[in-house]
C-alpha cells in the first residue's frame, strides 16, 4: 500500500451499544415453599463502545472499513435474584491525539491523549431491576419488573490530531522531509517536485544524553491553503497539537524570507488564530549555498523570532537547531505547567 493509503486521520462510524437485559418477575417456589416472595434478578447492562489509547498506533486505518460497531446486549435476570450477564464491551484502540465528536451535532465529546486511557464513546443501556426491588410491607408479591434500557445508535466521528513536540511548517520543497530524514530515522518520500509529502510523517529526534523529542513533517502549505487551495486545511489540524512550530524557509526562495514567513503565519492564523500564540522558530534551509557575506546580509532582514541557518545535505547547523528546539520545547512546557 502507498504511504497515503496507510495514513487515515478521519473516520465516521455508526456506534450501536448493547440493550440492557430485562429484570425478572419471578416468585420463589420450591417443594417446601408454595408462596415464596419475589426473587427476580436484575437484567445485565448492555455493552459499551469504548475508545482506548494505544501509543503504538499512529493512524485510524484499522477503523476505516468498520462502519458499524455493535456491542453485545445484556441478558435478562432470572430467579434466585440472579442477575443477567453484562453485555461484552466493544473496545476500539486508537492512536493518541484522537478526538471523538458527535457526527450530527459536531459536539466534541473527549480526546484520548494517554496510553491505556479509556473513555466510553457510546454507553450501553442499563439493565432492568428485578421484582424483588419493589417488595414493600403493603405489596409483598409484586409481579412486575423493569425492562432493560435500549442501547444507543449514533454516528460518531473520530479525528486524529498528531501529538508532536515540533511541527514543521513550510511551502512544498522547503526541505522539510529532508530535514526530518537527517535528524531522525524517519524515511519520508523525497523528490524535486511539489507535494511529495501527502501525509504527515513522524520522527524521533535523538538529542544529548539519550534525550529525544518528536518531530512531525506536515504536508506543504501554499498561499490560500486555509481557503482550500493545494491540500487545503486537511492537515493543518495536526499543527494544533504541536508544542513548537518550526518554520522552514529555503535560502533560494523567490520572495524574501520575511515575506514567505509572513504568508505561512497568515495561513495558520486564518485557519486557527490560536496557532500564532505557539512558540515559533525559523530555520533557513539550503544555506550551504550561501557565503558568509550573504548570510550576514540576510540576517539583518529576518523576522523577530529565534532563527538559524541550516543545511540538511551539508549537515550544517543541525546540532545548534536541536539545542534551540530543546530549549524552546522545555520553556513552553514550563510556561504551560
Amino acid at each position: 500500500m502507498s504511504q497515503s493509503s496507510n495514513f487515515v486521520d478521519y473516520v465516521k462510524i455508526c456506534c450501536r451499544s448493547g440493550h440492557g437485559g430485562a429484570g425478572s418477575s419471578h416468585l420463589h417456589r420450591d417443594i417446601l415453599t408454595s408462596k415464596g416472595g419475589p426473587d427476580g434478578g436484575d437484567g445485565g447492562r448492555g455493552g459499551h463502545i469504548i475508545l482506548k489509547g494505544n501509543s503504538q498506533l499512529w493512524t485510524l486505518l484499522h477503523l476505516k472499513y468498520r462502519k458499524h460497531i455493535i456491542a453485545e446486549s445484556g441478558l435478562p435476570g432470572s430467579s434466585g435474584q440472579r442477575s443477567g450477564r453484562t453485555g461484552e464491551d466493544e473496545i476500539l484502540e486508537v492512536p493518541l491525539g484522537t478526538i471523538a465528536r458527535n457526527a450530527e451535532t459536531g459536539e466534541i465529546l473527549f480526546e484520548i491523549t494517554k496510553d491505556g486511557e479509556t473513555k466510553i464513546l457510546t454507553a450501553g443501556g442499563r439493565g432492568g431491576l428485578g421484582n424483588w426491588h419493589f417488595k414493600t410491607s403493603t405489596k409483598q408479591t409484586p409481579r412486575y419488573s423493569q425492562p432493560g434500557e435500549p442501547g444507543k445508535e449514533e454516528w460518531m466521528v473520530l479525528e486524529l490530531k498528531i501529538l508532536a513536540d515540533v511541527g514543521l511548517v513550510g511551502f512544498p520543497n522547503a526541505g522539510k522531509s529532508t530535514l526530518l530524514s537527517v535528524v531522525s530515522a524517519a524515511k519520508p518520500e523525497i523528490a524535486d517536485y511539489a507535494f511529495t509529502t501527502l501525509v504527515p510523517n513522524l520522527g524521533i529526534v535523538s538529542y544529548r544524553n539519550n534525550k529525544s523529542f518528536v518531530m512531525a513533517d506536515i504536508p506543504g502549505i501554499i498561499e490560500g491553503a486555509s481557503k482550500g487551495k493545494g491540500l487545503g486545511i486537511r492537515f493543518l489540524r495536526h499543527i494544533e497539537r504541536n508544542s513548537v512550530l518550526l518554520f522552514l524557509v529555503p535560502a533560494d526562495t523567490s520572495r524574501s524570507i520575511k515575506e514567505e514567513y509572513a504568508i505561512l503565519l497568515n495561513e495558520l492564523e486564518q485557519y486557527n488564530p490560536e496557532l500564532i500564540h505557539k512558540p515559533r522558530v525559523l530555520a533557513i534551509s539550503k544555506s550551504d549555498m550561501l557565503d558568509d557575506e550573504l548570510v550576514t546580509e540576510m540576517k539583518a532582514d529576518l523576522p523577530d523570532i529565534p532563527s538559524l541557518f541550516v543545511s540538511s545535505v551539508a549537515q550544517k547547523g543541525l546540532l545548534e537547531l536541536k539545542d534551540l528546539l530543546w530549549k524552546v520545547i522545555n520553556d513552553s512546557d514550563s510556561s504551560s505547567a
